[in-house]
């Protein structure tokens, strides 16, 4: 009797086996389908960051632009270091070689405000979906992301300062000396010295 109760106790713990290596391997390939869609998560965040990023590069450099002619021409060049820059012609073009070096497509991109500083808002889809796993769709799923990048003015200067007199800059540390009736543009220093720019937060 004794042996014949051993057979039927591992016939009875067999099923039992087979159905927790079951629901392992369900689980295996569950979180296996969650890793992917991180993944394809974290690789739209870098893209729409990029993109982001560049947009708002190519309109600093616009605004260093702008900033050289408003001191040609003698007029309150001062507002170009705390006014909103004006939309940067190139910074649509800018936003999408940026996502297509990251693999994904430009949705849309825009100027933002973020805490009164300007900025540019990107939004994208990545060309590449999840792939296949246990989840239906996820092979047609494409990653969407938005990220936005603020231009920040980094110097300093005396409030009563008037622009049509020499006027001297504190740029994070860096001292810039600016005389509109003896200006040579390059005395002026890279357009990242002036303005930072940084992902909003």
């Amino acid at each position: 009797m004794t042996a014949t109760r051993r057979h039927d106790d591992r016939g009875q713990t067999l099923p039992i086996y087979i159905w927790l290596t079951a629901i392992l391997l369900f689980a295996a390939l569950a979180l296996f389908a969650f890793a992917q869609a991180a993944s394809a998560r974290n690789g739209a965040q870098s893209a729409a960051d990029a993109a982001a990023l560049a947009a708002a590069q190519d309109a600093r450099d616009e605004m260093l632009d702008e900033l050289l002619l408003a001191i040609g021409e003698g007029g309150d060049w001062l507002d170009w270091l705390g006014d909103n820059p004006p939309p940067g012609t190139g910074a649509s073009a800018a936003a999408e070689q940026l996502a297509a070096e990251n693999d994904s497509a430009l949705l849309g991109v825009q100027p933002a405000v973020v805490n009164g500083y300007p900025g540019y808002e990107a939004e994208i889809e990545t060309n590449y979906t999840v792939g296949d796993s246990i989840i239906p769709g996820t092979e047609s799923m494409q990653a969407k992301a938005h990220a936005t990048a603020v231009i920040e003015p980094r110097c300093d200067f005396d409030p009563e300062a008037d622009p049509e007199k020499p006027v001297e800059l504190d740029c994070d540390g860096e001292n810039v000396n600016i005389d509109p009736e003896d200006f040579d543009p390059d005395d002026l220093p890279d357009a990242s010295v002036m303005f930072s720019v940084h992902l909003a937060e």
